[in-house]
């Protein structure tokens, strides 16, 4: 059995020849380095106040050593000695190495010009260009939090792949990015795993993550029903139980797999559109107004995600001036009109319409 692979740092990719040059294909550390959040940030952020104050409540004794937070905001603390390479340093961040793999395996063979996407991937490297790959990398540290560390101040994460990786400074080419609604889609339905495997191990599960749950298998089962290939939701995501968590996690997976090894095409980013844009009727029916402010917090997000795909969409446009409606609308659970907010839905879709003939 072959020893793991080292971990040996970002210097690994920093020479000038490599990632750490000028050139538009060479200057990935650069990126990384000098305008990434991932870069030193999440580390500096467990020195504030206000991480202090959440480690206090929590009962965390030192946040820059403690699991609970080292594992997403300082990663390659929890490296065993055994696998760092003599130029690994544990307070890189979230580094090349975190999201690429541990590089000792491939980081001489995988400029090869000969080498195959096929052959990078078998020798260790992630195939970042895989959706369901990439959100798995991310998808961890961008969702789930303990719900002590949310009674304990900790804001909630709501893991979106396309926004994301839209937001992310670039240190690859356009052409890697993948389809906007097909990564938004990916990401939604592994956010939906990731969820309900957290709620089948607590006991009992938290009342507000149960929210959160719900509104978003409220929307997966909206996008999913606009590609009739996908396999069917399982029936009910009211009773709050084990069973269904379970059920949810595992259609949630295969949702995801799926999605992410179809070739997407604008007719279908179109059909994923105008499934949530025809949502309204679910404002009117009987479900509680707190669970309706959430779906549509989590629908104002979709819609903002989907819209831009459109051919014809412009900024500021109708279509845009509507749905900024919708989010003045959804800004406050609180104060969450459900039938203003679904005339308003009514009326996003309606241009919609218009934008398409």
């Amino acid at each position: 059995m072959a020893a793991p692979a080292k971990f040996l740092g970002a210097n690994s990719c920093a020479s000038s020849s490599c990632h750490g040059g000028g050139g538009a294909n060479q200057n990935q550390f650069l990126v990384w380095s000098l305008k990434d959040f991932h870069s030193q940030r999440p580390v500096a952020m467990l020195e504030t106040a206000r991480a202090r104050q959440i480690a206090d409540a929590a009962g965390i004794a030192d946040p820059m050593t403690d699991e609970r937070c080292t594992t997403c905001h300082e990663p390659l603390r929890d490296v065993p000695k055994s696998r760092r390479g003599p130029a690994f340093n544990p307070v890189e961040g979230v580094s090349c190495e975190s999201c690429h793999s541990p590089a000792g395996n491939w980081v001489r063979s995988h400029t090869r010009t000969d080498y195959t996407r096929a052959d990078r991937t078998a020798a260790g490297m992630r195939d970042l260009e895989n959706l369901y790959v990439r959100a798995n990398t991310c998808v961890a540290c961008h969702q789930v939090v303990s719900p002590a560390l949310l009674r304990a101040g900790h804001p909630e994460l709501m893991f979106e792949l396309d926004g994301q990786c839209v937001a992310e400074p670039k240190h690859w080419s356009a052409a890697k990015n993948g389809n906007g609604t097909q990564a938004w889609f990916v990401g939604q339905a592994v956010a939906l795993r990731e969820m309900s495997w957290e709620l089948s191990r607590q006991s009992p599960p938290d009342q507000n993550e149960i929210a959160r749950w719900r509104a978003l298998a409220w929307l997966m089962r909206r996008a999913a029903a606009a590609d009739p290939p996908l396999p069917a939701p399982p029936k009910s995501d009211q009773a709050a139980n084990a069973d269904i968590y379970n059920l949810m996690q595992a259609w949630a997976d295969r949702v995801a797999r799926t999605a992410a090894a179809r070739t997407w095409t604008p007719a279908l980013s179109h059909a994923e559109l105008a499934a949530l844009a025809a949502a309204s009727a679910d404002f009117r029916g009987p479900a509680p107004q707190p669970l309706q402010a959430r779906r549509a917090g989590r629908l104002v997000l979709a819609l903002d995600r989907l819209l831009p795909q459109e051919k014809k969409f412009a900024p500021g446009d109708a279509c845009d001036k509507d749905l900024n409606r919708l989010f003045a609308l959804a800004q406050s659970v609180p104060d969450f009109d459900p039938a203003q907010f679904a005339r308003a839905l009514d009326e996003f879709r309606k241009g919609i319409n218009r934008m398409t003939r």
